[in-house]
């Protein structure tokens, strides 16, 4: 669908791949920054957990949130990966302080809605503390995360020269 979603799901999926495994190169507070062996030489990215899910009695799988090095036309790839499928029509909410940013979604993916706003994300990323992000299960079960802020300025500078 977008320009590295089928590279960083896969990248997810490298634990299962003697191929592709990725690699952690170093940990900001609560950012990690990876890195993998591709076909096109070394991959990098960032990733975080969340620290809060809610509701708490429903299985949440494993959930993240990636940004990538972009390309030309932009510089950052914001995506989040959840551990479970999403309403198909749905969007993701992303709160950062008084700042709200739309996710469309496919399958267990999500990416931002207007590739425009990805460097105005970042920016609030960058200058907030913690990210908000709301789903929709494909069952219709309403989902929150809170994701840490702590170390992304750090990681994005370390993934930026990243090999």
């Amino acid at each position: 669908m977008k320009r590295l979603a089928l590279v960083l799901s896969f990248t997810l999926l490298g634990a299962l791949s003697a191929q592709a495994q990725p690699r952690m190169i170093e940990r900001f507070n609560d950012w990690g920054v990876y890195s993998y062996e591709s076909g096109d030489g070394t991959a990098c990215y960032l990733l975080t957990v969340p620290k809060t899910k809610a509701p708490a009695n429903v299985d949440h799988g494993d959930n993240f949130f990636l940004i990538a090095p972009g390309n030309d036309r932009i510089k950052y790839e914001l995506q989040a990966k959840m551990g479970y499928d999403l309403k198909p029509g749905s969007r993701l909410k992303v709160q950062i302080g008084d700042q709200t940013f739309w996710m469309v979604v496919k399958d267990r993916t999500a990416w931002v809605q207007k590739e425009d706003r990805e460097p105005e994300m970042i920016s609030a990323m960058r200058d907030g503390s913690e990210m908000t992000l709301e789903a929709t299960s494909r069952r219709g079960t309403e989902t929150t995360y809170t994701y840490s802020l702590d170390g992304v300025t750090a990681a994005l500078k370390r993934v930026g020269r990243c090999n």
